[in-house]
């Protein structure tokens, strides 16, 4: 069956109009990624909407790429010389940028360590706490979580092992009752280790 190519003209219905634009805009940003991806090339998208709202894909930085076509636009870049010069000129634009990333990044990292702390004001200093808090936070859950399968790993351990030895006892002519007493003796501890563990962890205490 031969597919009916669709006519280009203008779609009178809003919401298939619409659904066409969403759909197209999708298609043509994912066309642009690989045709980036593939033949590594600098790419910038910008779309608006019929309502004004406004759609963007870039490659890299789209400020970057806009100041690019502008110089391209303003000069003449047909000699090989001027074409080499620009690239030069906007690779040291781009080292600058992320200098000044990787430096504003170095102190961040130097304010959650407690470092640099005296020129911040209040409402930054409280935007830092909750950070370090929510921080804190996150290693106590996962240090727990550690903590609580270490003490399952040995109970199931001890349990192998209380297993083995009863039978051995059992062969060698001990009595089952000191058995169950040596047994109780080692779970009990193992049982406190964790309400301990659960008690410092701020945990639940297992019952």
């Amino acid at each position: 069956m031969v597919r009916q190519k669709i006519q280009i003209k203008k779609i009178d219905n809003l919401t298939a109009r619409q659904v066409t634009f969403s759909k197209r805009r999708r298609g043509l940003f994912k066309k642009a990624q690989e045709l980036s991806t593939l033949c590594d090339a600098d790419i910038g998208l910008i779309v608006f909407s019929a309502t004004g709202k406004l759609f963007e894909y870039s490659s890299s930085s789209m400020m970057q790429l806009i100041d690019k076509h502008k110089v391209h636009s303003d000069r003449d870049m047909d000699s090989p010389d001027q074409l080499q010069s620009f690239n030069l000129q906007s690779e040291k634009k781009n080292y600058g940028i992320l200098s000044r990333e990787f430096a504003e990044k170095n102190r961040e990292l130097r304010q959650l360590n407690g470092e640099e702390l005296q020129g911040l004001g209040l409402e930054e200093l409280m935007k830092l706490e909750k950070i370090v808090e929510g921080g804190i936070s996150r290693v106590m859950k996962i240090k727990g979580e550690k903590f609580m399968r270490e003490i399952s790993s040995l109970k199931k351990k001890q349990a192998r092992l209380n297993e083995v030895e009863g039978h051995n006892a059992i062969e060698g002519g001990h009595s089952a009752d000191s058995i169950t007493t040596n047994h109780s003796l080692v779970n009990g501890h193992l049982d406190y280790i964790d309400s301990v563990t659960s008690l410092k962890l701020g945990l639940p205490i297992p019952y």
